[in-house]
């Protein structure tokens, strides 16, 4: 086979294993989206049955946060199981458990079974975007992983959108929440299939020299072996100064992420002047700006090469330091609700694109083909804990010192990332300046 019909080869294979990824992970999303579609109706279901309805919503609610509970934990304690078994595996085990968990919740008939059974969904989840990561890092070359990445990040935005239509059609043409949720199993379950049956775990396997890792990583100069304990894989993470300073970035971003995720309707009508309805669906451009944020900057940051994400980390933080700061001075008014919605704009474009790296390109970058699922998993982990301080925070702050306490309190906290994030660059281009022969 020639050079040329085998690059093309690569290349149609590459776009495939592309192609499962996106499609099976946006699949784990209808196994998560459907407990909140279906909450009125299975809240509904318990009233039914005599518990009182404020009761039932919290225990619901309940269900919900011990999921996120699990979730969180899972990224710290089973992503390594990526790195030690194989991404397609991790990647199939959390496909294959939240079919299983979903449909369990649905035979269920009462709050355990219910609680279980999310629990068991979630963690097994938990595995599924360290497969994904892993599998990446031995098909793609680290020159690519900021674009690849950046496409993958979508899937979840679009299988949650796609969940969530779909499942509110089932609705209102008359099926039940456990309708909801066969229905959910049943599209994960297909992805699971075309995954098990096409998805290879590395571009080896299909007869292709080895996939480029970024030459910075902290296994650089360890033998190529397979890794062999939990240990050999976190020891030089957590040793790591740079990559713990990105779990500390993860853990800023995500505060300042899941603040827009939570709060913007509410800002958007309490303090800009927006009717709730409006509110709710302007906010729509955080994630919207996200989404193409997301895009460009994973594209840029291949373009300019080892140091870019970090570079490009900096400057974006700074610049969404700026938006926030601006935001904390808009005053009421037409001209002021424009200018909130802009300046929430230009935030999302600054913070979303950079803060995708962490847990995906940049999660390779430290990792490499060793241990990327695990350090993805931690930054993620860590993150998520951040992410517990949106809601309480915010609101404390925003009854004791308004809006304006909101957005000064956001904006240190982005300035610091900022600053940490410039020094991440400095750091890698001393060593990359240092490793040149």
């Amino acid at each position: 086979m020639t050079d040329t019909a085998a690059a093309d080869r690569l290349r149609r294979q590459q776009a495939l294993v592309l192609l499962l990824l996106f499609l099976g992970y946006g699949a784990y999303y209808f196994c998560r989206a459907n407990l909140s579609v279906a909450t009125p109706l299975i809240v509904d279901e318990l009233a039914a049955g005599g518990m009182d309805r404020g009761v039932a919503l919290i225990r619901i609610s309940g269900i919900t946060s011990l999921g996120v509970l699990a979730y969180a934990l899972g990224k710290f304690t089973l992503t390594q199981s990526a790195d030690l078994w194989g991404g397609r595996k991790a990647f199939l085990t959390g496909m294959g458990g939240a079919v299983v968990f979903t449909l369990l919740f649905a035979l269920g008939g009462g709050l355990p079974v219910f609680t279980i059974a999310w629990i068991g969904n979630r963690l097994t989840q938990s595995v599924g975007w360290a497969g994904l990561i892993k599998v990446c890092s031995r098909w793609f070359n680290f020159s690519s992983h900021g674009t690849i990445v950046g496409i993958l990040s979508l899937s979840y935005l679009i299988g949650d959108a796609g969940a969530r239509q779909s499942m509110g059609y089932m609705i209102e043409h008359g099926s039940g929440w456990r309708a909801v949720f066969v229905f959910a199993a049943g599209v994960a379950a297909l992805l699971f299939v075309l995954n098990g049956l096409f998805l290879r775990e590395s571009r080896a396997q299909g007869g292709h020299a080895a996939a480029e890792e970024n030459p910075l990583n902290v296994f650089a100069g360890a033998p190529s072996v397979a890794p062999r304990s939990i240990r050999f894989l976190l020891k030089p993470l957590l040793t790591n100064v740079p990559f713990l300073l990105v779990c500390a970035l993860s853990f800023g971003c995500t505060v300042i992420r899941e603040s827009f995720n939570a709060w913007t309707p509410t800002y958007l009508d309490q303090s800009a002047g927006y009717s709730a309805g409006r509110a709710a669906s302007l906010s729509a451009v955080f994630p919207a700006v996200g989404a193409v944020s997301v895009l460009a900057m994973g594209w840029l940051s291949d373009q300019l090469g080892v140091n870019g994400r970090a570079l490009i980390l900096a400057c974006g933080l700074a610049a969404a330091t700026v938006a926030l700061g601006l935001l904390g001075t808009v005053q009421s008014g037409p001209a002021g609700a424009m200018a909130a919605l802009l300046l929430i704009g230009v935030t999302a474009f600054c913070l979303l694109g950079p803060y995708s790296y962490l847990g995906g390109a940049m999660a390779l970058d430290f990792g490499g083909k060793h241990a990327g699922a695990s350090a993805s998993g931690i930054i993620d982990g860590v993150g998520y804990l951040g992410g517990t301080l949106a809601g309480i925070g915010v609101a404390r702050i925003s009854v004791t010192f308004g809006w304006r306490g909101v957005f000064v309190a956001l904006a240190i906290l982005c300035g610091l990332s900022a600053l940490a994030a410039a020094w991440l660059f400095i750091h890698q281009t001393a060593l990359t300046r240092s490793r040149r022969p």
